[in-house]
């Protein structure tokens, strides 16, 4: 009669050690997720960050089995956002999603952020905001390197837009001013929304706005993209490595985010759902409609990419006298 006793608390070790790692207790065989899960957006709602958001939450709703809620706190250059994700327990019950900018550019220009790189966990990049130089339709410069003569043969004069200071888009254009030796003068805007009808009218010599901004406009005329390679949804237009741009490109990096210091099982089982995610129809037509497309990256590729960008970005916005003391 020994035997069988030995046996079923053998099998109850082990069935405790199981449990033990993954995450769990004796008296709670269910792992996580065991409740909902709040994705924190940290820009408004209805923008093109926010519905790419929320088609990756509903994907990995249907896939983890609870529901993926989404709240929109933004405000403070996505600091306020980025700052719940960092100070929130690290069980995968909270994520933040969008632009790594509040990691990467807002450290440096907003006082009072208190995390770096280093206090998130990164589960995986989807798409990248590539952004671009562009002109009215009947601008004088028919191509980019009609613009970058013009600006050689007159320094200083050339003015251009963009969505403010410490964006992407400035910091695109003095990345290039800088590669190509341009003396470029900066108008910042809140926003692409509102330098738009600027340039429009004619009192801007050019615009770097995010490329989705423009899409489908035929007033219009994209000239070069920041990007390494040429996309597909302007063929025809060069990318600024083309140009001789060899200096780190200002890249607008959108991604899934933790708080530092995830559950190994769990953050294993956030990235196999953020790249399934990735692939599904709901995701496709978020980007379709946004203009975007997919950009994946695994979850260290992406860790490695962010902390390079927030060097690069360090340098490039001390240079330009712009960091916050």
């Amino acid at each position: 009669m020994r035997i069988p006793h030995f046996s079923a608390c053998a099998s109850a070790l082990a069935l405790t050690a199981a449990y033990a790692l993954a995450g769990g207790t004796p008296g709670n065989a269910q792992t996580w997720p065991t409740k909902p899960i709040e994705l924190i957006i940290p820009w408004t709602a209805g923008g093109g960050v926010d519905l790419i958001g929320r088609s990756m939450a509903q994907s990995i709703s249907d896939q983890v089995g609870q529901k993926v809620f989404v709240s929109n706190r933004e405000g403070a250059a996505g600091t306020i956002g980025f700052r719940a994700v960092a100070d929130a327990t690290p069980d995968g019950y909270v994520l933040g999603g969008g632009p790594a900018t509040p990691i990467t550019n807002s450290p440096y220009l907003v006082s009072g952020v208190r995390y770096t790189p280093d206090s998130f966990d990164y589960i995986c990049q989807y798409f990248e905001n590539v952004f671009a130089v562009t002109v009215t339709k009947n601008s004088k410069f028919a191509t980019i390197k009609d613009l970058i003569e013009a600006a050689k043969a007159s320094p200083q004069k050339l003015n251009y837009g963009s969505a403010g200071v410490g964006t992407i888009g400035h910091l695109s254009a003095e990345t290039m001013g800088d590669a190509l030796k341009l003396n470029l003068q900066h108008v910042p805007f809140r926003g692409d929304a509102a330098a738009l009808p600027v340039l429009l009218k004619g009192d801007l010599e050019f615009m770097v706005p995010a490329l989705s901004s423009v899409r489908g406009r035929d007033d219009i005329r994209v000239l070069a993209v920041f990007s390494e390679a040429r996309q597909p949804t302007v063929p025809n237009v060069p990318s600024v490595r083309e140009l001789g741009v060899r200096n780190p490109l200002v890249q607008g990096l959108n991604g899934l985010f933790a708080p530092k210091g995830l559950p190994a099982a769990t953050k294993t089982a956030l990235e196999k759902a953020c790249a399934t995610a990735v692939k599904s129809e709901a995701v496709a037509k978020a980007m379709d409609n946004t203009g975007q497309i997919v950009a994946y990256l695994d979850g260290d590729r992406f860790r490695a990419r962010a902390v390079a960008d927030y060097k690069a970005k360090g340098e490039l916005i001390r240079r330009l006298g712009l960091e916050n003391k």
